[in-house]
């Protein structure tokens, strides 16, 4: 069963129609919007500060989420795909982002909409990511604009395709639990 736990008072917040894992872990002033969906082993941490994740994001395996005490919180746009054991951390993500798998976005870096940090790629404290841009490299650098076909063809795909695997695990708890009842 997923670990969800207050901190210091303040409980997670976990909008409609979302996925949680069971290994998955949202402790403290978390706040997600609808439709998103926490994998195996992702941790989203808002015990030191706040975390705002909007909808339609998806939190993909072995990430971390967290934040910066008393100096940085995380916010994560709508329909933001964050790759699997990436670092994100005390950061501002906007709308229609992809992170890619092992990327690290460091405390007070903004990733603009419409924007792709490739794999690996190590987002420095500070750093503004421009709108429509694809960062790579470490430090992470722009290294060209995304075109529209990228656009839809990544980051909406991603994003859409995140909906419907969530959907797979939904079904099969569903099924479960009738499984369970036919067993007793």
């Amino acid at each position: 069963m997923a670990v969800i736990l207050p901190v210091e008072g303040k409980y997670p917040q976990i909008g409609a129609d979302c996925f949680v894992a069971p290994n998955a872990t949202i402790v403290g002033d978390v706040t997600a919007g609808d439709a998103c969906s926490f994998w195996f082993n992702t941790v989203v941490r808002g015990d030191v500060n706040f975390i705002r994740i909007g909808a339609k994001v998806n939190i993909q395996d072995g990430v971390v989420i967290h934040c910066t005490y008393q100096k940085c919180g995380t916010t994560i746009g709508n329909n933001v795909s964050i790759g699997h054991n990436a670092i994100v951390h005390g950061c501002t993500i906007h709308d229609n982002v992809l992170i890619g798998m092992g990327a690290i976005i460091m405390d007070n870096a903004v990733v603009h909409s419409n924007s792709i940090i490739a794999a690996g790629a190590v987002v420095l404290e500070n750093t503004i990511c421009s709108p429509g841009s694809i960062y790579a490299g470490t430090p992470a650098k722009k290294i060209k604009d995304i075109s529209q076909e990228l656009l839809s063809g990544e980051i909406d795909r991603i994003a859409n395709n995140y909906i419907k695997y969530a959907g797979w695990f939904k079904e099969a708890n569903e099924a479960d639990r009738y499984y369970k009842k036919d067993q007793e």
